[in-house]
């Protein structure tokens, strides 16, 4: 999963992006009203949440959030503020966002909440996804193979996450990258070629028959 910080404290929004991308996810973040709607606006496809601070430069977070929907955009938005009085929490609510976390807060509760809203897609997920033998428990972080665990990297549960999530479909190496990895990220990097070989190493998959490289493009995974 891919998340947007929208946050003008760098500090703070340097100690919650390496949190959670201690969690798997990846992350990017901005420290400006405006710059972060204008990212919204010409990525929203590439995020799955946005945490977007209430105080800030140029365009404040209610603002922003406002903008975002009356766009039709439906990213998820986790807004953070100092403002906590049950006026300033409805507002927020009602801008738009899908939930409010006052400052300051703890880690553990922010991502807490961050899982309660990723568990609320327009459409439900399988608790587990599936490809042949290989089942991955996203909730869990667990991936077995004939019932016996595999141990994965962070990085590299994410990518076959990415890949059963997308079961059948080619994905192209741009589109992983821009899915696993956060915006700054040399996508000229031979880094997923890498990890799909290891990957393939973990899972068996010696033949490249679960994950099958379409030439020239990317990669698809199968049900063998």
């Amino acid at each position: 999963m891919r998340i947007l910080i929208v946050e003008d404290q760098e500090n703070l929004a340097k100690l919650v992006k390496k949190g959670l991308e201690s969690e798997g996810f990846a992350v990017d973040y901005v420290l400006e009203g405006d710059v972060g709607l204008n990212r919204i606006l010409m990525h929203r496809n590439d995020y799955d949440l946005v945490i977007l601070d209430w105080m800030l430069p140029k365009k404040n977070g209610d603002e922003v959030c406002r903008e975002i929907r009356s766009q039709k955009i439906s990213l998820p938005i986790l807004m953070l503020t100092a403002r906590d009085s049950a006026k300033d929490i409805t507002n927020g609510l009602d801008a738009g966002a899908d939930d409010y976390l006052s400052k300051p807060f703890s880690f553990e509760v922010l991502l807490a909440r961050i899982r309660a809203i990723l568990r609320r897609p327009k459409t439900a997920l399988p608790l587990e996804l599936q490809a042949g033998e290989i089942i991955l428990d996203p909730a869990r972080k667990q991936v077995a193979k004939k019932g016996k665990e595999i141990k994965l990297t962070l990085k590299e549960f994410s990518l076959l996450e990415y890949l059963l999530r997308n079961k059948g479909v080619t994905v192209t190496r741009e589109q992983i990258l821009s899915n696993i990895w956060d915006f700054a990220f040399d996508s000229f990097a031979n880094v997923v070629d890498v990890h799909i070989t290891n990957l393939r190493k973990k899972i068996g998959d010696k033949e490249a028959k679960i994950i099958q490289t379409v030439r020239g493009i990317g990669y698809r995974m199968n049900d063998n």
